[in-house]
């Protein structure tokens, strides 16, 4: 009978132990303060600030490894990539990454991580087991965005006084092509196929679309909402969602989100949220995205679905980033 109920126990306790580690590893939204050197950790189901973790000075792009057992953080200000171990908070050492990092794009086997270096006007590669410098690159002027095709194969720069996005031969560390686009160049990402490549242009006030096998234009996304000025409207980061039919772009000053169809390549509607919108991440489950709203200091919750807002979660001063963690 007591082996019965000890049995009885243990197989209850194994059912409810994943229970209780699902509860405590809800989903979260990483966001970075770049005003305050913190990062804020947001709970995606309570939608509550459950955490607030110093950093360098300034941080900007945040990043995790695949197993998200690592988090990569560009701390502008202090020229540094700090590698933090996210469990505990604790900033485990700091990576070579030359003079001022702004963003990064760690490569596709969690090796090599791609830095883009404002001042430096050079994209530095990083090797993150040795924590050694194995390559720079010479890019057009304050480089800024960064972006890996999913084979890991090529590279992207994006020049934000050149206007160019450098295509990088990510084995042989050779830029291979330079393809013009509109004003100040800031994000750039891959569709998941990467067949195509797209970038947005902060003062062009557009997103350029790219064939990858071509480099060649196939597309230029315009912008206009109702009531505010043309120079407002200025997209920096966006994500597409999983099933790539759709894309969310942050339009800075203008306070709006645009919805994107991506087939059409035409702008379906606008969502208003928190004051100069720089970047956003989904929740582990998709139906709600988070936009970093740096003048307002918070954060909106967008519900993908309804395509409305829902909240704005207040983080600290001036969040930049932001990084989804399941």
């Amino acid at each position: 009978m007591r082996f019965a109920t000890l049995l009885l126990s243990t197989c209850l306790a194994a059912l409810v132990t994943p229970l209780l580690a699902g509860e405590i590893r809800a989903g979260e939204i990483w966001i970075s303060n770049e005003k305050d050197d913190t990062l804020s950790v947001i709970d995606a189901d309570t939608l509550e600030v459950i955490r607030t973790i110093p950093t360098g000075e300034r941080p900007r792009g945040i990043t995790f490894n695949s197993d998200f057992t690592r988090l990569y953080i560009c701390a502008s200000d202090s020229d540094a990539v700090q590698v933090m171990d996210p469990d505990t908070g604790e900033i485990l050492h700091n990576l070579p990454s030359g003079e001022d990092p702004e963003q990064f794009v760690l490569s596709p086997d969690d090796r090599h991580l791609w830095i883009a270096n404002e001042n430096d006007a050079v994209s530095t590669v990083v090797d993150v087991e040795t924590r050694k410098v194995v390559s720079q690159i010479d890019v057009g002027i304050e480089p800024e965005g960064m972006a890996i095709s999913p084979d890991g194969k090529t590279v992207i720069t994006t020049s934000e006084t050149t206007s160019m996005a450098h295509w990088i031969d990510a084995e042989t560390r050779q830029i291979y092509a330079n393809t013009l686009v509109d004003a100040r160049p800031r994000h750039a990402e891959f569709v998941k196929d990467g067949s195509e490549l797209w970038v947005s242009s902060e003062i062009g006030g557009t997103i350029a679309v790219f064939d990858t096998a071509t480099q060649r234009e196939k597309a230029k996304i315009h912008f206009e909402i109702k009531g505010v000025h043309p120079d407002l409207i200025q997209p920096v980061g966006f994500e597409l969602t999983p099933d790539q039919k759709t894309a969310f772009v942050a339009l800075g000053p203008s306070n709006h989100v645009a919805v994107v169809d991506t087939e059409r390549f035409e702008v379906e509607e606008y969502i208003l949220v928190g004051r100069r919108v720089w970047h956003m991440a989904f929740g582990p489950d998709h139906r709600r995205l988070f936009t970093t709203n740096g003048v307002s200091g918070d954060v909106t919750v967008i519900d993908v679905a309804a395509r409305k807002a829902l909240q704005s979660i207040k983080v600290g001063r001036f969040p930049w980033g932001a990084v989804m963690r399941p």
